[in-house]
């Protein structure tokens, strides 16, 4: 692998043997790699980490959130886990319809679904977890009633996103103390959300789903005008399902089946894996217009087909057969522009995402989010629950495999994945950001497999996602590739915000050495023992 250029600002990549975890905020890496060392497993150290970030870094993720997670252990079958939530059973399209929607708003309480993360979590732990809830939630549990310190990405995000809970009296008295956001290095508790976990800890997932907390959820939600009731919390469950795979090089990529997007990332790698992105000659330019040509391709497939797997109306084994793949590859060449198709689905950037390997081998590889920004930005304040937007992700297209209907699961940007190579795990990834988690790992893994660099670098290398029209370019991509990407027909901008943030764990079995990665569009780090 090439090796990094001390005189550069960067990080190196970290290494460990006996575990490591990796996420988008140190204390949350902190914890997992303590949960670790005290005897748990990487299921354990993955929820006690998810559950104290969804403390710390409210407008990310939380339990009133959903949870995508693939565990991998260490000798047995990898297994996919779907906590995405239903739709009210009392909605129906024609509710929305005869409103004149043509989308359902992002801040509305109609496009608040059953919360999955919370069931997700219980489940992963009673079927594959060491230390139990009672355990493993108490670093949330402490940080939630003691209080946290805000931390610089964490608070510029805040800050640009507080408008999204200032319309909301209860969700402002929580998350806008005195009036405005939370500033770097200042303190925020929330022992009305401590309270809830508690609850978890000691009884499972009827603390969440039944009782004073779904109590609570459901008259907050009816009270905003809100369709939900009792029932549809209560018969709530996740869902393990076998991953989906494609082959990359002499590895396979393993995404969630859908409703998620994971789908749209096999795709591109499929796509790719017809060009040789190892060639040398390749300008960046020419990667980049690859990629971009491989995600419209992927992408108009994602908008169109993907859906909660009741409605899709075609298989995944359909979609990645070869005649089709072959039929989109033959549109893409390096001197010629596809083109351009807008998106229906919202345009989105905030999730947590996870990865953990233990010492023996165990891999966990799991993402939680509210979806947009603080969600709904409704909030249940006896409950401490922040409730998530995610069904703004529903089609209000009559006949569209994705359109709202009673108790379903709408689409799904996030995405967890692993990467096997001769049966066995090598790598626990992801790319939070939203739209472009399916480009970001195709980006990811060519890297890696393409490009020689460890994870830290393959992390570190400059982004670029075709979307809204165009191709969205980091500032550290120098302008001669932008203005190349122009002459072929392109329509390029500066991106405004980082693209993604990415954490990885790849496993080096002949070694017994784990290297890991923490992007540094975030606050986090990789950390091992």
């Amino acid at each position: 692998m090439p090796e990094r250029d001390f005189m550069v600002p960067g990080k190196s990549v970290a290494l460990a043997q006996n575990g490591m975890a990796a996420t988008s905020h140190p204390l949350t890496t902190l914890t997992a790699v303590e949960i670790l060392k005290a005897g748990g497993n990487a299921v354990d150290a993955a929820i006690a980490a998810v559950a104290l970030q969804g403390v710390i870094d409210p407008h990310m993720t939380g339990i009133g959130g959903d949870c995508f997670a693939l565990y991998a252990p260490a000798s047995g079958t990898m297994v996919a886990y779907n906590g995405s939530g239903r739709s009210p059973r009392a909605a129906t399209l024609d509710t929305y319809l005869d409103m004149g929607w043509t989308s359902i708003p992002d801040l509305s309480v109609h496009a608040v679904t059953v919360p999955g993360a919370v069931d997700t979590w219980c489940r992963l732990s009673a079927e594959h977890g060491k230390l139990g809830l009672d355990r493993i939630l108490q670093p949330a549990i402490e940080a939630a009633e003691n209080g946290f310190t805000i931390p610089p990405r964490v608070a510029l995000d805040w800050a640009r996103y507080a408008n999204r809970v200032a319309g909301h009296p209860d969700a402002a008295e929580q998350f806008l103390p005195g009036g405005h956001a939370p500033r770097t290095g200042d303190r925020l508790s929330n022992p009305a959300l401590a309270a809830t976990l508690r609850r978890i800890a000691r009884d499972g997932r009827s603390a969440f789903y039944e009782g004073e907390v779904a109590e609570d959820i459901v008259a907050t939600l009816r009270a905003a005008g809100g369709l939900h009731d009792a029932a549809d919390l209560a018969s709530f469950a996740a869902e393990t399902t076998r991953p989906i795979t494609a082959a990359y090089r002499d590895h396979v990529l393993h995404e969630c089946p859908p409703n998620g997007q994971g789908l749209a990332a096999l795709i591109i790698a499929r796509l790719l894996e017809g060009f040789d992105m190892a060639d040398t000659s390749l300008t960046d330019a020419d990667r980049i217009h690859l990629l971009a040509e491989a995600t419209k391709a992927a992408y108009r497939q994602r908008d169109a087909l993907i859906a909660d797997p009741a409605g899709m109306t075609v298989s995944v084994e359909e979609v990645l057969a070869d005649i089709n793949i072959d039929a989109l590859r033959a549109r893409i060449s390096l001197d010629r522009v596809t083109s351009v198709q807008s998106w229906d689905l919202p345009v989105h950037r905030d999730t947590v995402y996870i990865s953990v390997v233990d010492r023996d081998g165990n891999a966990m590889s799991l993402i939680n989010s509210l979806f947009f920004s603080f969600g709904s930005g409704i909030y249940a304040k006896k409950a401490g629950v922040l409730l998530q937007n995610r069904g703004a992700g529903f089609s209000l297209k009559p006949g569209h495999p994705n359109a709202m209907a009673p108790g379903k699961r709408p689409f799904h940007t996030i995405i967890p994945a692993m990467v096997s190579k001769d049966g066995k795990p090598v790598s626990s990834f992801g790319v939070m950001g939203g739209q472009y988690q399916a480009t970001g790992h195709a980006h990811f893994l060519s890297q890696v497999l393409d490009r020689g660099h460890d994870v830290q670098a393959a992390s570190d290398q400059p982004r670029s996602f075709f979307t809204e029209g165009a191709i969205s370019l980091e500032p550290t991509i120098d302008a001669e590739t932008k203005a190349d990407l122009e002459a072929r027909g392109h329509r390029t901008r500066w991106a405004d915000e980082p693209l993604g943030g990415c954490q990885a764990i790849w496993i080096d079995h002949e070694r017994g050495v784990l290297w890991g990665a923490s992007d540094h569009r975030k606050d986090g780090i990789a950390l091992g023992y």
